[in-house]
C-alpha cells in the first residue's frame, strides 16, 4: 500500500505510464497545498448578446466592460489577444465560431471580418465567458481567465474571409495590428455536389496533445498538409494530470496549462477549424456541470447534439462528402466512471438517428466518428473499452462507419475491419476496404505530443513489419474489471508520436469516392496508409430498417 498523498493513487498508478507517474507528482508536489477546498465559480458573461450554447451560467453584465469596472484602469492598447482558435458551425458552408483569449479584462471586445483585409467592415461583439479558478498556481493564488466567442451566420459558402479580433484600444484594423489578421474558408455549399464534383480536400486528426515540443512537432507538420478541418478526440490539455474526474484531481490541477495550451495551438487553429471531443482529462473537477465547465468557457462547439449541459462535446457536421460526429466516451466508460450514464442514454439514441440521418443523405458519402476511449486496442495502459464495445458498435456496424477515430492510448495503432469482435477481413497497409461490405476499421491516434504508452505485443508497421497472429490483451467491463481476450485484429502498432492525415476523393454518382488514411510521424515520415472506398449513391436502405440484419445497402 502506498504511503498516503507520498505517492501517486494505486488505481492511477495502474494505468498509467511510468512517465505520466513522474508528471502527476511533479505536478502534486510543485505547488503549495491547498490553501482551502471550496466550489468554483464560472460565469459565462454576456456582453451585447445571449449566450452561446454549452456555458455554464449566464450573469448579465455592462456592455461596457468584460467583468465589473476592473477594466476601467487597463489600457486596451497593451492588451493583445492571444489563443485564436477557430471551430465550424453545425454548417460549415455558413457558419463560423471563432473563439480568442485575453490575458486581462477589456473593454468592448469584438471581431471583425471581410472578404479583404483591407474592408473588414463587419463588426460584431464579442460574448465573454469569464473562468474562475480558486487557489491553483503554485503560490496559491486565484486564476481569472477570459475566453471571447463569436458565432458568424450566414456566410456566404466556398469563402475565404479575413478576420481580425480586438478591443478598445486594440483594433484588428489599424495599421499597428493588421499583421494580426487571420483567415478562414467556409465549406462549398451541399446543394453544389449535383452540379459538380467536390474537390479533392484533406482533414487530420489526433488525440491526447498537452503542451510539449512533440505536440508542437505535430502541429508543424499539420499545418503542412493544409487541412480543412482538424479533430483532436479528447484529453486536449492535461491541466488535470489525473484525469479520473473526481475531486481528488483538483490538488494537481493547474488552470494556467490552458493558456500554454491554446498559444501552442494558435498556428494551426486560428486557420483550421479546431473540432475537439472530451477525454478523461477534459472532465475538470472544479467545473459544473459534470466537470465540463471550464471547456465549455474557452470551446464554442456546435450546438445540434443530444443535451448540451450533460454532454456539450457531443455533435455532428458535414463537410462535402463526409458526415462527422463528435461523441462523449465519458459517457459510457467502464475504466473511467466518474461520468458513467450522465446522458441517460440520450446520447446513444441521439447517436443512432445521427448516423441513420447521414446515411440517407445522398449528398454524405462518408461517415468519421470520433472519440477518446478505444473500442478496440491492445495498449499495456488502456488496451479496450467495452462501454464503447456495448453501447456503441452495434451501430457502428450496424450502419457500416466508415472511420472511427479514438486517443486515450497514446500511440498509433489500427485494426483490420471488424464485424462481431472479428476480423472481417484484413486490411495491410497499402490495403483497400469497403465498409459496406467488409466492416469497420478503427484507429488509435493518441500520440500527439504526451508521453507514449506501450505495447505488449511488438510494433509492426510499413518497413517495420514484425506480424504477429494473436495478441493478448484486455478490455475493460462493468465495475472497471479488466477482462483477458486474445485477438488478431492488431495490424498496425507504432510507438511514436504521429498523428493521421485523410484525403479525400469525392467521385461522380455511381463511382467509387476515396478515403485515404494515412498515418504520419511527427517528422513527416509515413507508417501506415490504407484506402477506403463507397460507392456514390450507396447507403442505407431505410426500408429494410427493421429486418433485423442491419438494413441493407445501396438505393
Amino acid at each position: 500500500m502506498e504511503t498516503p498523498n507520498m505517492g501517486v493513487p494505486a488505481k492511477l498508478a495502474e494505468r498509467m505510464s511510468m512517465a505520466e507517474q513522474h508528471e502527476y507528482l511533479r505536478a502534486r508536489f510543485s505547488r503549495r497545498r491547498m490553501l482551502r477546498a471550496g466550489a468554483v465559480s464560472v460565469s459565462a458573461l454576456a456582453v451585447g448578446g445571449a449566450l452561446g450554447s454549452g456555458t455554464a451560467t449566464a450573469a448579465p453584465v455592462s456592455p461596457q466592460l468584460l467583468t465589473g469596472g476592473t477594466a476601467a484602469g487597463i489600457d486596451g492598447s497593451l492588451v493583445a489577444p492571444i489563443g485564436r482558435h477557430l471551430a465550424f458551425g453545425p454548417e460549415p458552408d455558413t457558419q463560423f465560431r471563432v473563439s480568442w483569449q485575453v490575458p486581462a479584462p477589456v473593454k468592448r471586445p469584438f471581431l471583425r471580418y471581410g472578404r479583404h483585409p483591407w474592408d473588414l467592415g463587419h463588426r460584431i461583439e464579442a460574448e465573454v465567458r469569464a473562468l474562475h479558478t480558486p487557489a491553483l498556481t503554485p503560490t496559491g493564488q486565484p486564476v481569472d481567465q477570459y475566453y471571447l466567442h463569436v458565432a458568424l451566420e450566414d456566410l456566404a459558402p466556398d469563402t475565404t474571409y479575413y478576420y481580425g479580433v480586438g478591443h478598445q484600444g486594440f483594433d484588428p484594423a489599424s495599421q499597428q495590428a493588421v499583421s494580426t489578421l487571420g483567415t478562414f474558408r467556409t465549406a462549398p455549399s451541399r446543394d453544389h455536389r449535383w452540379g459538380k464534383v467536390y474537390e479533392p480536400f484533406t482533414f487530420t486528426a489526433f488525440g491526447d496533445q498537452g503542451v510539449s515540443d512533440h505536440a508542437k512537432g505535430n502541429d508543424h507538420v499539420i499545418l503542412a498538409q493544409d487541412p480543412a478541418f482538424h479533430l483532436h478526440a479528447g484529453d486536449i490539455c492535461y491541466a488535470d494530470p489525473a484525469g479520473s474526474g473526481q475531486d481528488s484531481d483538483k490538488s494537481v490541477y493547474n488552470a494556467a496549462t490552458w493558456d500554454a495550451f491554446l498559444a501552442q495551438t494558435e498556428t494551426v487553429a486560428s486557420k483550421v477549424p479546431w473540432m475537439v471531443s472530451y477525454g478523461n482529462h477534459d472532465m475538470e473537477a472544479w467545473y459544473s456541470p459534470n466537470g465540463y465547465g471550464g471547456e465549455n468557457a474557452r470551446f464554442y462547439l456546435p450546438d445540434n447534439g443530444p443535451d448540451r449541459r450533460a454532454v456539450p462535446g457531443v455533435y455532428s457536421f458535414r463537410y462535402k462528402n463526409v458526415g462527422v460526429i463528435s461523441l462523449d466516451a465519458n459517457d459510457v466508460s467502464y475504466e473511467i466512471p466518474a461520468n458513467l450514464g450522465i446522458s441517460a442514454g440520450k446520447q446513444t439514441r441521439w447517436l443512432e438517428r445521427t448516423l441513420k440521418d447521414l446515411r440517407n443523405d445522398e449528398t454524405v458519402d462518408f461517415v468519421v466518428v470520433f472519440f477518446h476511449h478505444c473500442a478496440f486496442s491492445t495498449t499495456h495502459q488502456h488496451a479496450s473499452e467495452g462501454g464503447v464495445r456495448e453501447a456503441w458498435v452495434p451501430l457502428f456496424e450496424k450502419y457500416r462507419v466508415d472511420l472511427v477515430i479514438n486517443g486515450h492510448n497514446h500511440v498509433y495503432e489500427r485494426t483490420d475491419a471488424i464485424l462481431g469482435n472479428k476480423v472481417s477481413r484484413a486490411v495491410p497497409s497499402g490495403g483497400t476496404v469497403e465498409p459496406a461490405r467488409d466492416g469497420v476499421v478503427y484507429v488509435t491516434a493518441g500520440a500527439a505530443g504526451r508521453s507514449l504508452y506501450s505495447f505488449d505485443a511488438p510494433d509492426t508497421y510499413e518497413g517495420h513489419e514484425q506480424r504477429v497472429d494473436a495478441v493478448n490483451t484486455y478490455h475493460f467491463a462493468k465495475g472497471g474489471v479488466k477482462v483477458t481476450e486474445t485477438v488478431e485484429w492488431s495490424r498496425v502498432r507504432y510507438t511514436g508520436y504521429s498523428f493521421i492525415k485523410v484525403d479525400v476523393k469525392p467521385a461522380h454518382l455511381g463511382l467509387k469516392s476515396e478515403m485515404t488514411v494515412t498515418a504520419l510521424k511527427e517528422d513527416g515520415t509515413r507508417v501506415d496508409h490504407y484506402t477506403i472506398l463507397r460507392t456514390v449513391g450507396e447507403g442505407w436502405d431505410s426500408d429494410h430498417d427493421d429486418d433485423g440484419q442491419g438494413g441493407g445497402w445501396g438505393r
